[in-house]
């Protein structure tokens, strides 16, 4: 309440999935109210409204369009002006989108007002009354993006300077550079090599003065760094002085081409990047026309309200972000949604039993194999077993708390979704990011039939998941919650086309949704359609390759072709063996993953496109590891690393994904263990840095990362990426020179709760058996340690017997007299009283 007291309204279930919160109110001014479930805020909360008494004569407004509302909606509120003698009345409405304001005077004393918020963010709402804000205002409104797309691209235009010296393209690759701006802003940058073989870099300038470049090798400055750039007034990019001509940015048209031209010869070097958000995903091109201007053109497929935010150097240019009314036909798009409330999982413990479940219809359960990674990096394998038809749960018990990867395969390939984190103990961090999806629902579909997916929540904590299906059909959402931190979804739809399956979790999108989905007809006689034989996993490129395919009596064309990991497509050779059985044969000439397409009169056969590896060792995500300052926290305008093992995992496509307030710079180079990624931030907030190995999320990723600091460019109203993408080689670990040893795992103990006793630990005799006990049953696990160590040499015998539950029984022999020092150690640190001084 305004006097700063706490009050309790009455809370009443309506049984209907609705809840009815009544309140009186007491006194006049701005009250708070908290929404929780569980005790966190619901979206919104706490929401502000104020209370007026009803015979004050003032002017009054109420309304939900005072506190929040979605884009792209209508805000609805009332103003009250009964009794209020004369005066005129105006409103205003400010935020991060231009909001059209309409108003209606129902001719009873009080006027019905609605505004159109188009972005999301905070607005303030303001109603002044003879010239006098009313009570309350401004109001300050909460508006949430729902089921809004967005599209984005970037051109880069980056200044190039040459420096001295003459360099080899393998020697770049060792190279990083960074440049710190007269400002002290130091952020990483991109080395090339010029045509004329001098060392080159390209960066963005933001500064005029004098820079400094740093290029180093493995951490050392090159000779000459570093080098001195002078930056003029005429190439710092200036996005005031960006030109943009055509009408396209104001109104648009459905299913066709909408041209602006941006003119950037005024304006300095920097990168334009460029994003448009509305109610469908506008694909965006781009065409250089090479005299210093662009042509954008952006093709919606909805009407509605676009949002078009343009900028430059990270800032926007004049006008941006623009609001667009796009108008024509849709595409008849509709959407199902269904939210389900997921509450926290139990905690798991050391020793107690785990288990993660998964649901793949339909394959041999022979074919599947599970291993779990602790986090001291001990590898074992799980045992999975069938719950029930097609439900399959790996099993397994943990020996130390934190974060496990849980690799699940079949046949030797990640399913969708591995590998999984899964956290013993309590969570780190909960959110949208820590949820898992995957299954054959997300990748492709049959109309009239159940498409199914999994999705992994457990990590996330409790909150609500909510899961559309939008497309050319409305689909049926069923939806099976597996109590244990699991849910299964499955969906039909009336007709083929292409369709968007949305998961959100607290309303926030996790990684890789929406996700893009083609629903073929339904099979009809390709359903018939087998294959009788399939070639062997992991054979050598260059070599051809045949598998059978049996008709089964089915009537129609078969037509295959093959993908290879470059997207390259191929045709396949396809003979007709007798009547019923094709042969069909390809030569793969890559490594990596291959996509067999097998379609029956142009519908895919059940299974298809089938996956083929070549090459001996698939490189393996859940081998990948990432660590560093720079996943845990940055400040903005300052660089930070983090680096990405990849020993042990095999060659393979390593992706970087940061996403954020705003764009980031960064670049990654190559080091012993692996890589290292290098970023500088511009504005503080959230980032999310997503590793993917080979297509698949690495175990921990994405991880959120908070900025804080200032802001050294604008901030975007809508998150921005940023993104690199590394071939790597085949790392070993220093030392190993190609042998794999084992991994020492990372022991949880505490050395001074070690107790000891015995007359060994004080004086021994020569000759004879000198004991001692040693008890570790509270300190932990580890390995005891003794060692003797005498005037003129080791001593002969030291003999350790475990007699259980980390008692050990120590037993030694000396064959000379003097001063001995004894030395116990559990792992490595010294038991209390080690080292023990001994008399012989």
């Amino acid at each position: 309440m305004p006097s700063g007291e706490k009050d309790l309204p009455v809370i009443e279930d309506n049984r209907d999935g609705t809840v009815s919160v009544r309140y009186s109110p007491r006194e006049e001014g701005l009250h708070e109210l908290h929404v929780k479930y569980n005790s966190e805020h619901v979206q919104g909360s706490p929401f502000k409204f104020h209370v007026d008494s009803i015979s004050s004569g003032y002017v009054t407004a109420y309304g939900t369009g005072l506190v929040h509302g979605i884009t792209g909606e209508p805000c609805n509120f009332t103003i009250a002006t009964k009794d209020a003698g004369a005066g005129g009345l105006s409103l205003a409405v400010e935020g991060s989108s231009k909001a059209e304001i309409s108003c209606h005077d129902n001719k009873d004393g009080t006027v019905s007002v609605s505004y159109l918020p188009t972005a999301p963010g905070e607005y303030k709402v303001s109603v002044k009354f003879a010239e006098k804000h009313i009570k309350g205002s401004p109001y300050s409104v909460k508006i949430t993006g729902e089921g809004r797309k967005r599209n984005q691209i970037s051109v880069g235009s980056q200044s190039e300077v040459s420096l001295p010296g003459k360099v080899s393209d393998s020697d770049i690759k060792s190279l990083n550079a960074s440049i710190q701006a007269p400002s002290g802003l130091e952020e990483p940058c991109f080395l090339k090599k010029l045509p004329n073989g001098h060392l080159g870099i390209s960066f963005t300038p933001r500064e005029v003065g004098e820079h400094m470049v740093s290029v180093k090798r493995m951490g050392t400055h090159i000779s000459n760094s570093p080098f001195k750039i002078t930056v003029g007034e005429k190439e710092v990019g200036d996005a005031s002085k960006v030109k943009i001509t055509g009408k396209a940015l104001t109104e648009g048209v459905t299913h066709q081409e909408n041209q602006f031209t941006i003119d950037t010869r005024e304006a300095g070097y920097g990168g334009l990047s460029l994003s448009v958000e509305g109610p469908s995903k506008a694909d965006i091109q781009c065409k250089d026309n090479e005299d210093g201007t662009l042509t954008i053109g952006y093709k919606p497929t909805e009407p509605g309200y676009y949002i078009i935010n343009l900028k430059f150097a990270d800032n926007h240019v004049h006008g941006s972000p623009f609001t667009t009314k796009v108008t024509g036909e849709g595409t008849n798009r509709q959407t199902e949604r269904i939210k389900r409330q997921r509450e926290a999982v139990p905690l798991t413990e050391v020793g107690s039993q785990c288990r993660l479940t998964f649901k793949l219809p339909g394959i041999s359960p022979f074919d599947l194999g599970a291993t779990v990674t602790s986090p001291g990096g001990v590898t074992e394998a799980a045992e999975i077993g069938e719950v029930e038809d097609g439900l399959y749960g790996v099993n397994f018990v943990p020996k130390e708390l934190g974060i496990h990867t849980v690799s699940v395969k079949y046949q030797e390939m990640h399913i969708p979704g591995s590998p999984f984190q899964f956290t013993v103990g309590p969570l780190k961090d909960g959110g949208a990011h820590r949820v898992h999806a995957g299954g054959p629902g997300l990748e492709r579909g049959e109309e009239n039939m159940p498409n199914e997916f999994n999705v992994w929540t457990r990590e996330a904590g409790a909150g609500s998941l909510a899961i559309s299906v939008e497309g050319p059909s409305k689909a049926e959402i069923d939806f099976k919650d597996r109590k244990d931190g699991s849910c299964y979804v499955s969906y039909i739809v009336q007709e083929p086309g292409e369709y968007r399956v949305g998961i959100k979790f607290n309303d926030k999108h996790i990684p890789d949704s929406p996700y893009k989905v083609y629903i073929t007809p339904s099979m009809g006689e390709a359903r018939k359609v087998e294959i009788a034989q399939f070639p062997d996993q992991g054979a050598m490129p260059n070599k051809p390759q045949s598998l059978l395919v049996t008709k089964n009596g089915a009537q129609g064309h078969l037509d295959c072709k093959f993908v290879a990991p470059s997207g390259q497509e191929e045709d396949c050779f396809t003979d007709l063996l007798d009547n019923d059985t094709y042969s069909v044969r390809f030569v793969p000439k890559e490594i990596g993953i291959h996509y067999i397409h097998i379609k029956f009169n142009g519908i895919h056969i059940p299974g298809s496109p089938f996956r083929l590896r070549i090459g001996k060792d698939e490189a393996d995500p859940a081998a990948v590891s990432a660590a560093g300052k720079g996943l845990e926290a940055c400040v903005s305008g300052q660089k930070t690393d983090f680096i990405v093992d990849t020993c042990n995992a095999g060659a393979g496509t390593l992706a970087v994904t940061i996403d954020g307030p705003s764009k980031v710079s960064m670049d990654c180079t190559e080091v012993e263990e692996g890589y290292k990624v290098r970023y500088t931030p511009l504005v503080p907030g959230d980032y999310y840095i997503a590793v993917k190995y080979n297509g698949y999320h690495i175990a921990g990723s994405p991880w959120k990362v908070k900025c804080t600091g200032e802001a050294h460019a604008e901030k975007g109203t809508i998150q921005e990426s940023s993104s690199v993408v590394v071939e790597t080689v085949e790392k070993i670990k220093s030392g190993e020179k190609g042998h794999q040893g084992p991994v020492i795992p990372r022991f949880q103990s505490d050395a001074t709760k070690v107790t000891s006793k015995g007359l060994g630990l004080k004086k021994a005799h020569i000759n004879r058996q000198n004991n001692f006990t040693v008890n570790a049953s509270t300190a932990g696990t580890n390995i005891l340690y003794v060692g003797v160590y005498g005037p003129k040499a080791p001593c002969e015998e030291v003999y350790i017997k475990h007699i259980g539950h980390n008692n050990y029984q120590i037993s030694y022999k000396v064959h000379d007299k003097g001063d001995y020092i004894l030395i116990v150690k559990w792992g490595d640190d010294h038991i209390p009283g080690s080292p023990f001084a001994i008399n012989v």
